[in-house]
């Protein structure tokens, strides 16, 4: 009995190697599925890319991970020092990877401003979708369905309010006005049209 409960353990634990630009990554997980999509929770996660603190959980940062792959993308999210991180990053085909729970903070919005604030990651939960540039890459109806699957019981526990969810071009954008002449670039992500999809098919959602 103890050797099978051993066997099933290593089972549950499902482990891919990813190219990171030069390196190897290992990355596991364990997955389950959640309504029509996988969900695959990260294992080795590097805590440097997290603050410390308590996350607030008042609003949403929507990202594309400007990555030509998943893999690539859990590359940059999973390497230390990297200064990159999110709550959940969503494949093309709805697939989710957990990196962090609501509470924790994740470095994913960097120089931002939004509802009177900077430091935006502080208190925002931070969604990155498989995308090398929205703009050109659409998100898929799967990755914005499976997104709203993730966010719902978030945004009851948590109440937030449809204006808390936002892009991390706006937050950035919203950063630089107040800081001009600043060297700090701007950012593309997500496009316009990609979030006003997004918002639609949440509201739908919501009854709203």
């Amino acid at each position: 009995m103890k050797k099978l409960l051993l066997v099933l353990a290593a089972l549950a634990v499902v482990a891919m190697t990813v190219a990171a630009d030069s390196d190897k990554l290992t990355v596991k997980t364990t997955t389950r599925q959640v309504g029509a999509y996988q969900e695959k929770r990260v294992l080795n996660v590097d805590e440097s890319n997290f603050y410390k603190g308590r996350n607030k959980v008042q609003g949403v940062v929507l990202h594309h991970t400007a990555c030509s792959s998943m893999q690539k993308a859990l590359g940059a999210l999973l390497s230390p020092g990297t200064g990159r991180s999110c709550h959940v990053a969503i494949d093309r085909d709805g697939t989710r990877y957990i990196l962090a729970d609501p509470e924790t903070i994740t470095k994913h919005a960097g120089y931002s401003y939004f509802m009177g604030r900077e430091k935006v990651s502080e208190f925002t939960i931070g969604i990155e979708f498989q995308s090398v540039d929205t703009r050109v890459q659409p998100l898929t109806n799967e990755q914005i369905e499976s997104a709203i699957d993730y966010l719902l019981p978030i945004i009851k526990k948590y109440h937030i309010r449809l204006s808390g969810i936002t892009t991390h071009e706006q937050v950035r954008t919203a950063w630089l006005k107040r800081h001009p002449g600043s060297d700090v670039p701007e950012k593309v992500d997500i496009a316009q049209a990609d979030y006003e999809r997004f918002m639609a098919a949440l509201r739908k959602r919501l009854g709203r």
